[in-house]
């Protein structure tokens, strides 16, 4: 069986794939290619851009460890397999009146994929999702069930939320939650100069606000979520007909539409994002969290993303508007600009300090050589502001100049040496990002 993610990047041809449906069977998986000198590797579902989860010998599909497994009502949490997608969380939590504090804004992939890769959302008090992890099984290159949780304050938890899927293999992972709340979203276009210019306003009065710039514009578009003091029944979404219209039509059809045409006569570009850019409108609507958070994503791209300190974080994203008005790249994709608070969790890019992401797209058929210049150049500039790459988009770091970007960097390789000795975990990626 032949494994790809999502954007083609990245393949694999596994020469065993199973399908474990229970913690047990992991255990049973893990120890056979261990006996046998074979890597195995659960993937989840392919949106990572890196090669973070491509399989080598033996590939363990997710499809059957899915579901809730407990709910504490007095703890607040919520323990689910770790092969569960977040959509299948969302909509389970929304029927126990629960709710995840944050998110990001796809909703497929699995939970361990999610955590493990460093998914976050914007703003809140928590953006990443493993920072609302309450505590998580794995097992561990030698066969070894662990668990670890926020309230056991172990090395494991410090370490392991944000684990790359080098450590093990998430079985189970437990969430810290909140009552179902709702959002009221106001989207707005904006110039350049006052998008900035009240950047800051936006973030401090919303409790998640983001932008996207669309290159050879000065348009933005500026998203912002504010909780609502309000019953779930008060909320008031877009219609049916307006969102397939905005979400389905605009967004996807006719803008995968566009985007593909210009690979072809990449000239049109810069006017195309002009008067897609002027025709954007403002929009307000309330509704549960978790569908104000996702939107559909069917047009393919590929994307790097970096999270420079929040202080930093507009100067870089001007040196970056500089550079591409002073080249010939013709880039389609509009730039996204989110934040983050500072967390706790050792391999998250926010750790210790508050940040700021960049996120860079192009078309999955564009010409290579653009996309590999523009991503090129501004990972040049992330890299210049002391920038952290997310771990499941594109970049060309190395194990080398990671480590000076975390503090615990040599911690968790000590940790990764003592739980997977053998490197059944391994990959060609995590070879790169965490050494031999």
């Amino acid at each position: 069986m032949r494994w790809q993610n999502w954007s083609g990047l990245e393949s694999a041809e596994p020469r065993e794939v199973a399908a474990p449906a229970s913690p047990d069977a992991v255990v049973a998986a893990v120890r056979a290619a261990r006996e046998s000198g074979s890597t195995v590797k659960m993937v989840g579902t392919g949106h990572s851009f890196t090669g973070i989860a491509s399989p080598g010998d033996v590939m363990l599909r997710p499809d059957r460890l899915s579901g809730v497994v407990s709910v504490d009502r007095e703890a607040m949490t919520v323990t689910a397999y770790a092969g569960t997608q977040l959509k299948v969380l969302n909509a389970e939590l929304e029927r126990l009146g629960l709710s995840l504090h944050n998110m990001g804004d796809i909703a497929e992939q699995t939970l361990a994929g999610a955590v493990s890769t460093g998914t976050h959302g914007t703003g809140g008090h928590a953006a990443g999702l493993a920072a609302q992890l309450a505590g998580f099984e794995l097992v561990t290159g030698t066969g070894e069930v662990l668990s670890a949780s926020r309230a056991d304050g172990s090395e494991l938890f410090e370490l392991g939320r944000v684990g790359l899927g080098a450590l093990g293999i998430l079985t189970t992972v437990s969430f810290t939650v909140e009552p179902l709340f709702l959002l009221r979203a106001h989207e707005e276009p904006m110039s350049w100069d006052a998008a900035l210019g009240s950047f800051d306003q936006m973030v401090g009065e919303s409790d998640h606000c983001d932008m996207y710039w669309f290159p050879h514009t000065d348009r933005m578009l500026t998203k912002r979520n504010t909780r609502l003091a309000a019953e779930v029944s008060d909320a008031e979404p877009v219609s049916r007909l307006r969102g397939w219209v905005d979400d389905e039509l605009l967004s996807n059809t006719v803008f995968g539409a566009l985007t593909a045409a210009a690979n072809r006569v990449p000239g049109v570009i810069p006017r195309m994002n002009q008067v897609s850019a002027r025709a954007l409108s403002a929009r307000s609507y309330s509704d549960v969290a978790h569908r104000v958070f996702t939107s559909p994503r069917r047009v393919v791209f590929r994307e790097m993303e970096y999270a420079v300190p929040r202080a930093a974080g507009l100067d870089a994203l001007r040196e970056a508007r500089r550079l591409v008005e002073a080249s010939d790249w013709r880039i389609s994709f509009p730039v996204e600009i989110r934040v983050a608070p500072a967390d706790d969790v050792a391999l998250s890019t926010a750790y210790q300090r508050d940040a700021l992401y960049l996120a860079f797209h192009t078309h999955h058929r564009s010409d290579w050589r653009t996309h590999a210049a523009y991503l090129a150049a501004m990972e040049s500039v992330m890299r210049d502001h002391d920038g952290r790459p997310h771990w499941g988009k594109l970049h060309t770091r190395t194990a080398a100049d990671l480590a000076p970007s975390y503090p615990r960097f040599v911690e968790f390789v000590a940790l990764r040496e003592r739980l997977d000795p053998d490197r059944l975990f391994a990959n060609d990626y995590l070879r790169r990002v965490l050494g031999d």
